[in-house]
This record gives structure tokens, C-alpha cells and sequence, in this order.
């Protein structure tokens, strides 16, 4: 019975996690979206739409000119005023986005911005050469000289950027590309200066052969210049020039993306929108619209099945029934009902790539079709049978998190006024899937004879280099959302935190063995600890390199951790005492900053600015905002939640007053939680969280008792790698609690880190805590191996 209860508790838990998350959906209010707008203009009449028209949130209410000229032809501008109109053409070489307001440059054009004039004196050898009355400039697409001469790096750059500008300058034949930008005062790497605009202002760069200059958002504002275009005819502002849509595949206005259809009448021509991206959600299928415009409505529709999610659907089922059969015959002969699970696992990973892969697309089915693989995922774990006896708190404790976490998405989607807040419990829940089902073909797979030592160090190098070259890629093309919609830095925590634990565990291998060599003892330990620390050093600067030390912090987190493992491991009580010690001076330095006053932190050159919104919010109205909406929502939830029932109230109603603080999908997701569910439900969550932590440290514990009694060498060496695995991702995890529960309850000035579990995390979770929890229970001893791992619950009454 004391095996049975917790489990039953689990599952009774989840069960309710999961029906509220149905429960959501079938209260959520009804909700209806432009499926199509239809444009209607006769020739030589114009109409200007803006968010009211398009239903684009986000945009202006003046943000696009459509006119229709004599000919019946159409042409698209933007209104010169903030944020950019994105045209797409559909070419021989794929699609091409770009700005409404560019024009194709060519020999004798001129162009001013300011006061200063440039012309256009030649385009040949795939360089542009151009002057602006002093200097004389040449432009590759790459690389920009003045007056012949190289420009070199920009005071400040960051060591990737200085990287590819070497590498375009020394190897031109595999030159990336680089924009030319316009603007500021300095001109070096692919900038030219011009005191009379901001930088920024206009942009130049080679597209399909040809070198395109544009001006980016439009006129921003009386202080910034225009940028004007003189063609053999008068000068015209760039900003407002036309395009026609003629082959227009689509058009992008904020963050809603147009396809573009054109359909002839009579008299009238017609422009057809499919809009998509971010959609605004009305109450009722009515709107207050020119009589040129009309709209066809369309009521959300959590079944719904695009034809362009077909073919993802069709290939995630042929790959998963293959691999289902395959595991059948092959992998477990005489065990099917091993077999049934490989496969299930297989079919899940499977169906979450998919589903990543659809929503990449554009390609997203209705939310029901994301949520029920999740569900069936998270049941799938929680049925895991492990070759230990302690597995169930862990995996428990993993699996209510991540329901949670995907109750919370879902709350926000549903709550929301468009149609872009869904996306981040669609990723979640196509995470969840694709990892979960990952994570239990590692668990469950049949257990082998353990690689050669080399193959190990093998395979630990590759993970990092993967993580190395992320970081450089994130450094020197990334910014702090990471690159290409990831981030390298949570695969790197992996690596750092795997590349330590076997550099740990190969150093206490010897440990307690007597060594008369005091030189060569030191010269083992630097050879061991020396890949750790040089990954340290790497992961430190390319982290520098981000506006936020959060990550820093989670370092130093890690680093104490690992210390006071090893110290225990060792048997090195000054160690430990010396951990404790950092312990008391980091809280006293944190007592110390919040004693500090606002103006001293304004003079500190670590990021003083943010220690000064930290000990003042209200003064500084617009970078205090978020800490500002977050105590607000924080003191509306009080105890029981904004409706005094723990959010059952409000389940699947709007969330307008949350939506309002900045980024309460990720780093402020837990201030959300206590304004809808209250501080009982924070609480619950604590406790769980606690849990999981505690679950970790158990495994942790198991495997090191492993190791000690263990007769082989490679059996000992797993169980003290999977000892101190565990520990430093339970340290990694237990930073991003710290720093994320301190942030939102203002404990510590604002730093970006997801809360693990809760956040709309998707790199935090595929490849962080979906690898650490398939550590966690891939190679664990079993009872028969290791009786002092044996949980007493296990004995009988």
C-alpha cells in the first residue's frame, strides 16, 4: 500500500490537471476571426487601412495605402509612420521578403538622407561603388571599403562579429553577407556615418543579384530625416513608395502575416487577405468597416484541421506505425509488453516532431490536436516502469510540473484578444510529446554492457562542440532570444553539466588510494578538470555577451553546487565550510544592495541601471513597468486568486489584466499563476517543485551508494557520472526557481531566466530538462544490484 498510494496520488492529480485543462476549452467564451478580407476598388480609388481593418493588434491605425490605378493594377505603401510593411515575392530562388519601402539601386541613381548625397557610379564584379562627395565607397555585399581601404570592426563588437568580418575580408569567395546600414557617427565594419540620421535609417544589401535599398520602419518621427530616391525625375520619399501586387505571395503588417490573391471583376476589382499570425479574437462575427472592406468570419474551432497539416499528420503515423512494428519483432521478443512501450514511445516522439515541424510551417491543427498527444504523453511517463524502486517521487513530481505548466499556456491563450498567444501551448504541448516519448525509448530500452571509456569521451566532445558551436553562432549572430528560434545556451548548461560530471567522476575514482607522487596527483587533476574549466571560460563569454547576467548567476548557482557534492564526495569538510561561507556573503551582498539608494545604483557600471528599477520602480515609469504589473497582479491574487475560488471562476476567460505585463508567458509566468490560482496554489506548486529537487538529490544519493559497492570499474564510474549529473542539473533547476520566483516577487532586480516547467520554454525543455530527466533514469541501478538503494516502502507490511 505505501508503493500504491503515492502513485494513486499521481495519477488522481494529473487526472485533475488535465481535466481542467478540457474543462478550459469548453468554457472558453466564443471566439471569432477574420478568415478572409475582401478589398473592393474601382480603378484610380485608394483606401488606407490600419489594425481596425486588418485585424492586426500591433500596428497603427494608419498603417498600409492600397490604390488601384487606371489600368486596374494595384499598389501597396506603407504610411510612413512606425513599424515596417513587409512585401513577399515568390521567385525562382524560394521566397523574398522585403520591406514595402526598397527600390533595386542601379548606375547614376542618387539617393540623399540628411544632408548628404550618394551616388550610384557603377555596379559591376558583384560590388556597388558609390560616393558621397568625399569618400569614396565600394560595397560587396560583405565587406565595405572607403577610399579603398577595408573598414575595420566597430568599437565594441562582439568577438563573433569581429570573427566573420576577418573572414569576409580574408576568404571573399565564402563571404556571408552583411547589410550595409546608414546612420550615427561612426563608420566601421558594414556602417557608413552620417551625423544627420540616426543609425538604422537606410539599409542596403544584395538580394538575388541585385543591391536593394530600403528604409526601415519608415519615417520614425520629425527628428529622423527621410530617405529620398532620385530616379531621372523629381526626389520622392522612400517610405512611401509604391509596390505593386502583382506576384505578391503575401504581405506582413506587425506580426500578422496576408496572403495576397487577386480576383478581376467587371467593374470593381477585388483583393483577397487570408490573414494569419497574429489574428485579433472578437466576441460577436460583427465590426465596424469601410464599405469597401468586408470580411468573412470564422469561429475558432479547437477541432479544426487544415489541409496543410495533412501531410505532417500522414508521415508522423507511417513513421510511428513502422517504428511501432519494428520495436514489436525486433526489440523485446520476449517481453511485448516492453515492446508495446518502445513502440508508444517511438510513435509520441514521432507525432511531437511533427507537430513542431507543422507548426514551423505554419501548418498548426486546432488545439485539441495538440493537446491530446500531450496528455497521452504525459500518461505515458507517469507509467514508466523503472529498474529502481525509488523512480515514482521523480517522475511524479516531472510530470504534475509539466501539466501545470501547460494549464497555465493554455489560461493565457485563451485569455487572450488574438490569436498569437496559443502558439506557446501549442510548442509546449509538441515539446512535451516529442521529448516525453524521447526520454521513455532512453529509459526503456534494454540495457547492455556499458561502452568502451574511449566511446564515452567521444561522445561527451561532440555534445561539446554542438553546444561550443551553438554559443559562437549565438554570439556572433544571435541576440538574447538566441538564434534561428533557439537556444544554444540551454544545450550548453547540458553539456557543461555532463563534461564536469565525468571529469568528477573519473578524478574520485582514485580516490582514498595513497599517491607518492605529489607532481603527478597535480598533474592527473589538471588534466581531468581542465575540459571542465575550459568549457566554463567559453560558456562565460559568450553569456557576457548577453544583456543580462542571469545566466551568470546560474553559474555561480552550479559552481557551488558542484562544489559541495565533490566536497562531501571527498570528504573535504573545508570545502563544504567554504561554500557556506559564499552562501552567507551572497546574502549579505543582497541585503546590502537593497540598502543601497536608487542614485548610487545608477553610478555602478554593472548594469546599475537595472539595480536602479530594482530599488525604485516607480521612478523610472517605463523599464519599472514589469516589476510595477507584476506586484500588482501578485497583490490581486491574494490567497485564493482574483475570483476567490482558486481560478476556477475565470478558468478559460480573459486574461486582459495579466496579458498586460511584459514577457508573462516566460520570465513572468509565476506572477500570472498567483493572480489567477492565488498564493495557495504558489504554494502547492513550492512544494512540488521541492519535491522534484528533493527526487533528484535521492537519485543522486542512490547511484553514489551504487558506485561505493560496485565490484567493476565502469559500473562505479556510471554510478559517480550519474551522481553528479544529477546534482548539477538539480542546481541548474533549482537557479532558474531562484531567480525566477525572485524576480517575479521582487527579491532580486529583473532578470530573464524561464521558470523550468511552468514557462513557454521550448529550448529549455528539449534540450535541458527532457535529456536530464532521460539521465535520470537511463542506466539507474536496479534494487537487485544495489540493496541499499531499496526504498523501505518496498518491504513488506
Amino acid at each position: 500500500m505505501r508503493v500504491v498510494a503515492p502513485r494513486l496520488a499521481a495519477c488522481a492529480l494529473l487526472a485533475l490537471l488535465c481535466a481542467l485543462q478540457a474543462l478550459a476549452m469548453l468554457r472558453s467564451p466564443p471566439a471569432w476571426v477574420p478568415a478572409r478580407i475582401d478589398i473592393a476598388l474601382a480603378p484610380g480609388a485608394a483606401i488606407v487601412l490600419g489594425r481596425a481593418e486588418l485585424a492586426a493588434p500591433g500596428i497603427g491605425a494608419r498603417h498600409l495605402r492600397l490604390r488601384r490605378d487606371e489600368h486596374g493594377r494595384w499598389w501597396v505603401a506603407g504610411t510612413g509612420g512606425e513599424g515596417a510593411l513587409q512585401v513577399e515575392r515568390g521567385t525562382e530562388h524560394g521566397r523574398r521578403q522585403l520591406p514595402s519601402a526598397s527600390l533595386v539601386l542601379g548606375p547614376g541613381m542618387r539617393f540623399q538622407l540628411g544632408a548628404l548625397h550618394y551616388t550610384v557610379e557603377s555596379i559591376a564584379g558583384g560590388a556597388l561603388r558609390f560616393n558621397d562627395g568625399t569618400h569614396a565607397w565600394r560595397y560587396d555585399g560583405a565587406t565595405l571599403w572607403r577610399d579603398g581601404e577595408a573598414r575595420a570592426a566597430c568599437p565594441g563588437a562582439a568577438p563573433g562579429a569581429r570573427l566573420l568580418g576577418a573572414w569576409n575580408r580574408w576568404l571573399p569567395v565564402l563571404a556571408v553577407a552583411r547589410p550595409l546600414v546608414f546612420g550615427g557617427s561612426l563608420s566601421c565594419a558594414t556602417r557608413i556615418g552620417n551625423p544627420h540620421a540616426a543609425p538604422g535609417s537606410a539599409v542596403l544589401q544584395p538580394i538575388d543579384g541585385a543591391f536593394v535599398l530600403a528604409a526601415p520602419g519608415g519615417a520614425r518621427g520629425g527628428s529622423r530625416p527621410p530617405l529620398l530616391v532620385e530616379d531621372g525625375a523629381l526626389p520622392f520619399a522612400l517610405a512611401l513608395a509604391e509596390q505593386p501586387l502583382e506576384g505578391v505571395r503575401s504581405i506582413v503588417v506587425g506580426r500578422t502575416r496576408m496572403q495576397v490573391s487577386l480576383q478581376e471583376g467587371r467593374h470593381e476589382g477585388l483583393l483577397q487577405l487570408v490573414p494569419s499570425g497574429r489574428v485579433a479574437v472578437s466576441a460577436v462575427p460583427r465590426a465596424d468597416l469601410p464599405g469597401e472592406v468586408r470580411w468573412q468570419w470564422d469561429r475558432r474551432d479547437f477541432l479544426s484541421w487544415p489541409a496543410a497539416a495533412l501531410p505532417w499528420a500522414l508521415a508522423a503515423l507511417l513513421a510511428g506505425a513502422s517504428i511501432f512494428v519494428l520495436a514489436g519483432h525486433t526489440a523485446c521478443r520476449r517481453d511485448r509488453a516492453g515492446a508495446l512501450r518502445l513502440g508508444a514511445g517511438a510513435a509520441l516522439a514521432v507525432a511531437g516532431l511533427g507537430q513542431l515541424l507543422a507548426q514551423r510551417a505554419g501548418a498548426a491543427p486546432g488545439l485539441a490536436w495538440s493537446l491530446l498527444p500531450c496528455w497521452a504523453a504525459l500518461w505515458y511517463a507517469l507509467g514508466w516502469r523503472l529498474p529502481q524502486g525509488q523512480g515514482g517521487p521523480l517522475l511524479g513530481s516531472a510530470v504534475l510540473l509539466l501539466a501545470a505548466g501547460l494549464l497555465l499556456q493554455l489560461e493565457l491563450g485563451l485569455g487572450a484578444p488574438d490569436t498569437a498567444w496559443l502558439r506557446h501551448v501549442r510548442k509546449t504541448a509538441a515539446a512535451t510529446t516529442f521529448g516525453l516519448g524521447l526520454a521513455g525509448l532512453v529509459a526503456m530500452w534494454p540495457r547492455r554492457a556499458l561502452p568502451r571509456q574511449a566511446t564515452v569521451e567521444s561522445l561527451l566532445l561532440l555534445l561539446a562542440a554542438a553546444a561550443m558551436a551553438g554559443l559562437l553562432l549565438q554570439v556572433g549572430w544571435g541576440n538574447e532570444a538566441g538564434v534561428f528560434d533557439v537556444q544554444p545556451v540551454e544545450l550548453a548548461k547540458l553539456a557543461l553539466a555532463v563534461l564536469a560530471a565525468h571529469c568528477m567522476a573519473l578524478g574520485l575514482g582514485g580516490a582514498g588510494k595513497p599517491d607518492h607522487n605529489p607532481g603527478g596527483a597535480l598533474l592527473r587533476g589538471l588534466r581531468l578538470s581542465a575540459p571542465a574549466l575550459l568549457f566554463v571560460l567559453l560558456l562565460g563569454v559568450a553569456l557576457v555577451q548577453v544583456d543580462d547576467y542571469s545566466p551568470l548567476i546560474l553559474l555561480l548557482v552550479w559552481a557551488a553546487a558542484m562544489l559541495l557534492t565533490w566536497s562531501f564526495a571527498a570528504q573535504r569538510p573545508a570545502a563544504a565550510a567554504g561554500v557556506a561561507l559564499l552562501a552567507c556573503a551572497c546574502l549579505a551582498a543582497l541585503a546590502l544592495l537593497r540598502g543601497a539608494g536608487p542614485d548610487a545604483a545608477a553610478q555602478w557600471s554593472f548594469y546599475g541601471e537595472r539595480f536602479g528599477v530594482w530599488l525604485d520602480p516607480a521612478a523610472h515609469p517605463h523599464t519599472g513597468a514589469q516589476l510595477l504589473l507584476g506586484a500588482g497582479a501578485i497583490a490581486g491574487g491574494g490567497w485564493f486568486g482574483a475570483d476567490g475560488a482558486f481560478g476556477l471562476a475565470s478558468l478559460g476567460q480573459g486574461a486582459l489584466e495579466a496579458l498586460a505585463i511584459p514577457a508573462v508567458q516566460d520570465d513572468f509566468a509565476p506572477s500570472f499563476l498567483l493572480l489567477r490560482h492565488g498564493l495557495l496554489a504558489a504554494l502547492a506548486l513550492w512544494a512540488l517543485q521541492a519535491l522534484f529537487l528533493c527526487a533528484l538529490l535521492r537519485a543522486a544519493l542512490c547511484a553514489w551508494r551504487h558506485a561505493a559497492g560496485a565490484r567493476d570499474f565502469r559500473q562505479a564510474w556510471l554510478g559517480r557520472f550519474r551522481c553528479f549529473l544529477l546534482c548539477g542539473g538539480g542546481a541548474f533547476v533549482f537557479g532558474h526557481f531562484l531567480l525566477s520566483w525572485g524576480t517575479n516577487l521582487a527579491f532580486f532586480p529583473i532578470m530573464g531566466q524561464p521558470m523550468s516547467f511552468l514557462s513557454a520554454g521550448g529550448s529549455h525543455l528539449l534540450f535541458f530538462i527532457f535529456p536530464l530527466l532521460a539521465f535520470a533514469v537511463a542506466g539507474a541501478p536496479s534494487t537487485e544490484e544495489n540493496p541499499s538503494c531499496r526504498s523501505t516502502s518496498n518491504t513488506k507490511p
